[in-house]
């Protein structure tokens, strides 16, 4: 018993120093770059020049603009954009790593690639995308369909537990607002119920 304890102890804290190293880095990034750096610092991003580090977001059907695919999740339009990402991120990616930490970072690479590359083909272009959202959007993905892959009764009752909570994100995938990144959103969705279908118990059996 005391063992079992130690042991849930130990993943637990593992998960909440990766979450807050994860949640530090995009607040760390976000300070540098409304304090300092869009003062001093002029990036290229294919279609022209632009102050700061969100100039390395993903720029739809620009070639130099692929590389967003990496650094956009941990890039943000400002403070009031990383607070609202911070809550939504350390809930739905606690919720996700509770079985696995396999499963979080294959489901976080997942929504990563699949949302910024579904971005990069159909977002407007000269456009900037920058934020954790589309990987966000991804654990929603992955938390939503997690039940109806495995069709076991706890993931059929975080399945639940999350539209029931979570279930207005929904709305996020749709071109509401000029200013939101709907394409991230859609194709980081996606990418999580891609991530739910191979990561199902009868999908790894096969």
């Amino acid at each position: 018993m005391k063992q079992n304890l130690q042991a849930i102890s130990g993943e637990l804290k593992t998960q909440v120093k990766i979450l807050a190293g994860l949640v530090a880095t995009f607040w760390i990034i976000v300070i540098l770059n409304e304090v300092l750096l869009e003062n001093i610092l002029v990036i290229s991003t294919g279609c022209g020049l632009r102050r700061g580090l969100n100039a390395l977001g993903i720029v739809p059907h620009s070639f130099i603009g692929l590389r967003g695919i990496l650094f956009a999740p941990f890039l943000h339009g400002g403070f009031y954009h990383v607070l609202a990402n911070t809550v939504p991120f350390v809930v739905l990616g606690w919720f996700v790593m509770l079985r696995n930490m396999k499963d979080f970072y294959f489901v976080s690479v997942m929504s990563a690639l699949v949302g910024g590359l579904g971005t990069w083909l159909v977002g407007r272009p000269c456009s900037v995308h920058v934020g954790a959202s589309g990987v966000i959007f991804g654990y929603f993905g992955y938390l939503l369909f997690r039940g109806y892959f495995e069709k076991s009764f706890v993931a059929i009752a975080i399945s639940i537990a999350i539209a029931i909570g979570y279930g207005g994100m929904i709305w996020g995938v749709l071109p509401t607002r000029s200013y939101i990144s709907w394409e991230g959103h859609l194709f980081g969705f996606i990418g999580g119920v891609i991530a739910a279908k191979l990561l199902s118990p009868s999908k790894t059996a096969q």
